[in-house]
């Protein structure tokens, strides 16, 4: 699958299951909602102590399974590398991720606050690859 028809399917399915790794190279998967920002990167929010964002600040490395809302239909995986954006920096950029899966929030305020009490972070994949480009 070409990286940009993954990039127009997760704009348009935000459902995922992001999976990273632990120091023993287990699997850690967590669900997720991603978009896609104008710099063609897909991001996801997260709370700065969770273990997807611990584990994603030392391996760099992430995959998200994207499917649709009914959960069965078509699907796609992608893999990329993975920054760590923290607050302050990452104020506007969670703010411009809402507003991609959500709208306007009814209180801009409330939000940032509730993002800076929760310690919310950014993450961001550069993505490498893309699949699937067959159905199994």
């Amino acid at each position: 699958m070409d990286l940009e028809d993954a990039r127009r399917y997760i704009r348009s399915n935000a459902h995922a299951v992001l999976a990273t790794q632990r120091r023993d190279g287990t699997p850690q998967l967590s669900p997720v909602a991603a978009t896609v920002d104008d710099e063609g990167r897909v991001v996801v929010s997260s709370r700065e102590t969770a273990y997807k964002v611990k584990n994603l600040r030392r391996t760099g490395r992430g995959w998200l399974c994207v499917f649709p809302d009914a959960f069965f239909g078509p699907w796609v995986q992608v893999e990329g590398l993975v920054s760590v954006v923290s607050l302050p920096e990452a104020m506007e950029p969670l703010v411009d991720y809402y507003r991609r899966l959500s709208g306007e929030h009814p209180d801009w305020d409330a939000y940032r606050e509730a993002m800076q009490s929760e310690q919310r972070c950014l993450l961001r994949f550069d993505l490498t690859r893309a699949g699937p480009d067959v159905a199994g």
